[in-house]
């Protein structure tokens, strides 16, 4: 029997993003399933909403791959989403695993995805592709106002504006993992995330740049599609690396006044803004959908979203019967 369901792993609240993928098999007449899995998966709101949820260990678990391939097998899972950090190593290192049991895992390579999660090697990348980065400081020369933020760190965690010399602590200081960053004031940029749909071929399908308007612990909470200058730079300077495929967010700022556009950082996976991209148009999951379980192969560009969509996100809530804890 062929394999057919998607896996979203370690769902959490990606509610919108299961909506999507179920939307998308239904609007092609597939009868196919999206499940998720979760440490805690009955307190997921993601889980609750899709066609079936499966409570698995953790990622550092040294079962969690068994487990996951032991349930994709058992379940009829064709394709495997990531949709954390610290998931993807670990499932861009067991890729071939599942491929033998004719279940791809729609994550980047192994070698793009260490540089993703140590920003000091995704610096080296930008480098390497003559794509202008914040600025780093040693600390013996800082150059205040800086932003400090550790190399391995994820969201906002860890993440402090420094202003004036009282306010670094020798805490800060010291901490090996901290990297000194350039300051980029809001009243001179604007900070963007770029969602990015890479074929299987390692081609650019499509770019949205998302103006992040309010930010809250690390995650968008209002945001505008912007169709300008980011998406001629993205497509010159990303297009066919090796090793990237499906959907990859990049960080940026942008001057409000100059042509000038600074890297900060990579992300393998969907980003937890998509919900706006896809509402735009820029639909990835139909993309991954044909592309890895029906076989239809199409990497044309696809441009035709729509600019300045305004996103505003608020609570809803899931109400689950019978829950004894």
């Amino acid at each position: 029997m062929k394999k057919n369901n998607i896996l979203i792993t370690s769902a959490g609240r990606r509610v919108s993003l299961v909506n999507s993928f179920k939307k998308e098999l239904k609007s092609l007449g597939l009868s196919y399933k999206v499940y998720c899995t979760d440490f805690n998966p009955t307190l997921s709101s993601a889980c609750q909403v899709a066609d079936g949820f499966f409570k698995v260990k953790r990622v550092t678990d040294k079962d969690y791959i068994n487990e996951l391939l032991a349930l994709s097998i058992k379940n009829n899972i064709g394709l495997v989403i990531p949709t954390i950090d610290t998931e993807l190593e670990v499932l861009s290192k067991n890729k071939e695993l599942f491929k033998k049991n004719t279940i791809t895992i729609l994550v980047s390579s192994l070698d793009f995805i260490k540089n993703c999660r140590n920003k000091n090697l995704i610096h080296n990348f930008f480098d390497s592709i003559n794509f202008r980065r914040a600025k780093t400081f040693n600390s013996k020369n800082l150059t205040y106002p800086f932003f400090v933020k550790p190399y391995d760190g994820s969201r906002s965690k860890g993440v402090y504006l420094i202003e004036k010399e009282e306010h670094l602590t020798k805490d800060i200081l010291e901490n090996d993992k901290n990297m000194f960053l350039e300051y980029f004031s809001s009243v001179d940029y604007s900070e963007f995330t770029v969602d990015i749909y890479f074929s299987s071929a390692h081609k650019i399908k499509c770019i949205v740049p998302r103006e992040r308007i309010i930010v809250r612990d690390g995650e968008v909470n209002t945001a505008c599609t912007r169709k300008n200058s980011i998406l001629d730079l993205v497509k010159d300077k990303l297009n066919n690396i090796e090793g990237l495929v499906g959907s990859i967010t990049l960080q940026v700022f942008k001057s409000r006044e100059k042509d000038e556009i600074i890297g900060i950082e990579i992300n393998p996976r969907f980003g937890g803004g998509y919900p706006l991209s896809y509402k735009a148009g820029a639909n990835f999951p139909k993309w991954i959908i044909e592309e890895y379980l029906l076989n239809n192969f199409n990497d044309d560009y696809f441009e035709n979203w729509n600019d300045n969509l305004l996103m505003i996100r608020y609570d809803q809530e899931i109400i689950v019967n019978g829950y004894k804890g």
